[in-house]
């Protein structure tokens, strides 16, 4: 069963958040919150706010085991922007973007297959059979 949490909104650019999403993908949760407890960005603190939010959907609202749980996709997608102007030389002005976040996180107790070792054995099968 798949338990999802979803951030929005988030005030941090997808830039910066994606390098943090990406580290914990496929990892088992106890894992995941070890990795983001010892990372020392604004990130990390987001990511690891939404995977105990999806922690405790799990737990609470579908009764899963939170040992057996792993992190299936941690997905950073961009928010809207805040529009701002900085006054610069001569009465012109620079735009500023505050950008958003909306943080995705997607937990499983699915133990999944190598997918890429099946499709290789399928293919080789084909290819000697034809």
């Amino acid at each position: 069963m798949e338990v999802r949490s979803l951030y929005r909104y988030a005030r941090i650019s997808p830039l910066k958040a994606r390098d943090v999403a990406r580290e914990i993908q496929g990892m088992p949760v106890s894992e995941a919150l070890d990795v983001l407890t010892f990372t020392p960005r604004k990130a990390a603190f987001l990511v690891g706010k939404t995977l105990k939010s999806a922690l405790a959907n799990a737990e609470n609202n579908h009764e899963l085991e939170v040992d057996s749980l792993v992190v299936k996709e941690a997905v950073v997608d961009d928010g809207p922007m805040f529009k701002r102007f900085k006054p610069r030389a001569r009465g012109s002005a620079g735009p500023i973007r505050k950008r958003t976040s909306h943080i995705t996180i997607v937990l499983t107790d699915e133990v999944a297959a190598p997918g890429g070792a099946a499709k290789a054995a399928d293919a080789a099968g084909a290819a000697e059979e034809g």
